[in-house]
């Protein structure tokens, strides 16, 4: 089977997930990890970073970690369902046995750890605070500590035989990804509604429940594309996901078959990473004051208050309390408003998510590089 035809049995297999499980959808993932493969290329870190991967690129592995969610329904213990790695075999076996060391539940108590929840971190954003200023939405397996577990692990702070089962290679495969998760502003920033449906701030003592990272809205949408505006059932955190991730590919007609559709994508998609490569994201670096196991606290403090601005720009309406996935959720509508700067919110979205796919890129390539003990600086190839 050819790499192309693999690649997109892939893709397809991926998009029959529900989206919902997504951060940027497997496109925008796979923009953060080409543009960190690129800008890697040809350096010790790379050699060391492919030695772990077995030569699975940063694009590849930025998927991986949605990817095993296909395990979830049936288990791990058939090695042909998918996902499987048949070419990395025993990169396949440590992944299940990640996947085995933190089987999803829905027991929010359960003293062993989700992998689902290591993807996201909940803060409230309704009055704008830094990630260690309260304690509500976050925990010891969100993303923020799950990145700074990673480091460790890649590291030698963490040894590679430890309870969550990850080692240096499985390392690599989650901060490919969570570095992806972490600058989308619905896996960072969460808006919490009283019974009344009215936004509150829980870490003050206004009892609130959250909106799932925006899982549970449906965003209606002022103006926007032909295919948005026809989507009833938009769901505000997908949106973010696929739709302002592909409004930075050309449009496409409906009319193409679904390879002819991915051919084309994947060329907008190469087009795309080469521009993010050539020039460095403005504020992207780290203060040399911050270590490199708190770069994910570092980013989320970054993007939350683009959390926020993505909240304030809409307006809630018939909030009320759910049930999804047997936990009290807070759903209803999140409706466009008109904004001061008369700046729609799709095509907001859309240059947002292209500023922090590109940051995301450039981090992720220098995160991984000093992970691994390079001391050579992230620039842009020649």
């Amino acid at each position: 089977m050819s790499s192309t035809r693999r690649r997109l049995l892939i893709a397809i297999s991926i998009a029959s997930i529900r989206a919902s499980l997504f951060a940027y959808g497997p496109t925008g993932h796979e923009i953060v990890g080409g543009i960190a493969d690129k800008l890697i290329a040809n350096t010790p870190a790379a050699q060391k970073i492919y030695a772990l991967t077995d030569g699975i690129t940063l694009e590849r592995a930025s998927v991986i970690a949605d990817e095993i969610k296909g395990w979830d329904k049936n288990g791990v213990d058939d090695p042909n369902a998918f996902p499987h790695y048949a070419e990395h075999p025993k990169i396949d076996n440590q992944l299940r046995d990640f996947w085995r060391a933190n089987p999803p539940t829905q027991d929010s108590k359960s003293p062993i750890p989700s992998h689902h929840w290591f993807h996201y971190t909940d803060v409230p954003i309704l009055d704008l605070e830094k990630y260690s200023d309260g304690k509500t939405g976050r925990t010891q397996w969100d993303i923020v500590h799950m990145i700074s577990y990673c480091v460790d692990v890649l590291r030698g702070e963490i040894p590679e035989n430890n309870p969550r089962k990850i080692t240096k290679p499985v390392a690599v495969i989650l901060l490919a990804h969570y570095v992806g998760d972490i600058h989308q502003p619905f896996h960072v920033g969460a808006e919490y509604f009283n019974q009344a449906g009215q936004a509150a701030d829980p870490d003050k003592n206004q009892p609130g429940t959250e909106d799932e990272g925006g899982n549970t809205l449906m965003l209606k949408l002022i103006r926007g594309t032909p295919e948005e505006m026809a989507h009833r059932g938009l769901r505000l955190h997908g949106f973010w996901d696929h739709d302002a991730v592909m409004a930075n590919l050309p449009s496409l007609s409906p009319t193409l078959s679904k390879e002819e559709h991915y051919q084309k994508i994947e060329q907008a998609k190469r087009k795309l990473i080469d521009r993010l490569v050539k020039e460095q994201p403005k504020n992207w670096r780290a203060p040399a004051s911050v270590a490199l196991k708190n770069y994910g606290e570092f980013w989320a403090d970054d993007i939350l208050p683009l959390a926020r601005e993505a909240h304030e720009r809409l307006r809630f309406i018939n909030i009320h309390e759910t049930i999804d996935q047997e936990r009290t959720v807070m759903a209803g509508d999140a409706r466009e408003k008109h904004s001061s700067d008369h700046v729609d919110y799709a095509d907001w979205t859309a240059h947002i998510v292209r500023d922090e796919l590109h940051k995301a890129g450039w981090r992720l390539a220098d995160l991984l590089a000093q992970a691994v003990g390079s001391t050579t600086p992230v620039t842009p190839p020649e």
